[in-house]
């Protein structure tokens, strides 16, 4: 599907503002995945590297998620607020990083537990 982009603002900001409308029309449902960038690129006949941007906006905006090596998802309203949802993929990347080199559940509980207080 070629896009068609007025050209009066930064292709990013075009994009980023279609999937938005898509997503408060309910036309993409909150944990629904969403194209690779490369893919949706390709499919929008625009650059990796622009795609990207577009995701980036949206999920600085609370309107989408990554998930490390499993894909875009969009966020659902339940979810909380956009600051709250850039959090909790900012700590699931970081909990997710400590997994893989080696730290045990329970040394993270530990953790949490020191911080947050029992």
């Amino acid at each position: 599907m070629q896009a068609t982009f007025s050209g009066k603002r930064e292709i990013y900001l075009e994009v980023a503002e279609k999937y938005e409308s898509y997503i408060k029309l309910g036309i993409l449902s909150p944990g629904e995945k969403l194209p690779s960038v490369r893919a949706a690129a390709q499919e929008m006949g625009i650059n990796p590297n622009t795609m990207a941007r577009a995701y980036s906006y949206l999920e600085e905006r609370g309107l989408i998620y990554t998930l490390p090596k499993k894909g875009v998802y969009v966020s659902s309203p339940e979810e909380g607020n956009a600051n709250e949802t850039i959090l909790t993929n900012e700590a699931r990347e970081v909990i997710t990083s400590l997994k893989e080199k080696g730290l045990s559940r329970a040394t993270l509980e530990t953790l949490i537990e020191e911080v947050y207080g029992k």
